[in-house]
């Protein structure tokens, strides 16, 4: 049986990421905090350590500085280990002169540095998903049932098959039918995988393990851009595909309302995810900052990081990021504030407000960008669901108010529904 060194991780850094913005207005999907300390990108690389395949390749091509400095400061290895973690940004080649055009294509274009690892089998993951997951055992399940290709399969809700592609396995966990966001009553009866009323379906996670011939051969025979709409449904008729049980926590951040409710659940106790576990923690890059300074405050079900300093506030619900400053007699309610890159120097202009929270501020359902500068005297508060604003200096998303990152809110200004 093969093992595991025989294993290239690749994992797509994303597109435009329209749906986050403006979360991804200077940064890729997979930059993009979440928990305080954390970026996306962390997820699918810590799986991957933890899973010990430690040939990991990184497609990225949109906004991908911050992604590229946040791998290159934290994910290397010593010159004892063979592992590594490599940056494959789009480029123009003599074959080609465009931009990736899909998932599948992204790969397509990248398939000589895929050749030149000698790699027997490839891993393709999402850069932007949260969840905890052994890919031993999926490569284990691979092996034994015989599998070309193995996608990694949840149960999914009656109400909420049209989101997913749905697969149809049969007894011998063989996948015989793909239908991408199925509503149709007569198709999504065909589909029923499992014998839970509930639950009847089986959706694809976007994970995928590939053997490397077999994922060659598909994309230089085909002009197709993407594997779930795509490449899949074709390789079912063509190569044993096998779909691979994952029955626990997984969450898709690919809105801000999404992003938003994921990092608030992780405030609160029994949260269904845990970003520390002592045997497969979730890793990003040790920074090295104090322990945070509370003084005469009060908080309740807050996520705190490292660096902060809080004086005489209340917060409630939120998550506090890296170096964040509140100052005093502010209230966060229902907020996100992921902090800052650096602290304030007594040397700045004076002319802007300071970094962070300012005095006598009710911040409440918003997401706040970093090294965003919100002044005195500042009320932000949460529009209806589903309302939809682009202003110069914030945003609001299905009735998310976000700030976005280096924004500047002057004293006194009122964000929220008419009074």
């Amino acid at each position: 049986m093969p093992n595991l060194d025989s294993i290239l991780a690749v994992i797509l850094g994303g597109g435009v990421g329209s749906r986050l913005y403006p979360l991804t207005k200077q940064r890729s999907k997979p930059a993009v905090p979440i928990a305080g300390k954390y970026r996306l990108i962390d997820i699918p690389i810590s799986n991957c350590i933890n899973s010990s395949i430690y040939r990991i390749a990184v497609l990225t091509q949109f906004n991908s500085v911050s992604l590229h400095r946040h791998i290159a400061r934290t994910y290397n290895f010593d010159s004892f280990h063979h592992g590594w973690v490599q940056i494959w940004a789009a480029e123009q080649t003599i074959h080609t002169t465009e931009w990736y055009q899909g998932t599948a294509d992204a790969v397509r274009k990248q398939l000589f540095e895929i050749k030149s690892t000698r790699a027997e089998h490839v891993l393709i993951l999402a850069g932007d998903h949260l969840y905890r997951m052994d890919y031993a055992a999926m490569a284990k399940f691979h092996w034994e049932t015989g599998s070309a290709i193995t996608v990694a399969v949840q149960p999914v809700l009656s109400s909420e098959a049209g989101r997913f592609g749905i697969l149809k396995r049969d007894p011998e966990m063989r996948i015989t039918r793909f239908a991408e966001k199925p509503s149709e009553p007569g198709l999504l009866a065909d589909l029923v995988s499992r014998d839970d009323p509930q639950r009847p379906y089986l959706g694809s996670m976007g994970i995928y393990l590939f053997n490397t011939d077999v994922l060659v051969e598909l994309l230089e025979s085909t002009t197709y851009q993407d594997f779930g709409k795509n490449v899949i449904p074709l390789a079912i008729g063509h190569y044993p595909v096998y779909g691979y049980d994952f029955d626990d926590y997984w969450e898709d951040i690919g809105t801000i309302r999404s992003f938003y409710e994921t990092n608030l659940a992780l405030t609160r106790s029994g949260a269904k995810f845990n970003f520390y576990d002592p045997q497969r923690p979730i890793y990003t890059n040790p920074r090295f900052l104090p322990g945070s300074t509370v003084e005469n405050s009060s908080l309740e079900n807050v996520l705190l990081a490292e660096g902060c300093y809080i004086k005489d506030a209340q917060i409630r619900n939120s998550v506090i990021g890296l170096r964040s400053q509140v100052q005093s007699n502010v209230k966060v309610f229902d907020c996100i504030l992921m902090g800052s890159d650096y602290y304030q120097q007594p040397t700045e202009n004076d002319s802007l407000p300071a970094l962070g929270i300012g005095r006598n501020s009710h911040i409440e359902g918003a997401i706040i960008d970093k090294n965003a500068r919100i002044g005195s005297d500042v009320t932000i508060l949460p529009f209806p669901p589903g309302t939809e604003i682009d202003q110069d200096y914030y945003f609001v998303r299905d009735g998310i108010v976000v700030i976005p990152k280096d924004g500047v809110i002057e004293s006194g200004t009122y964000i929220g529904p008419s009074r």
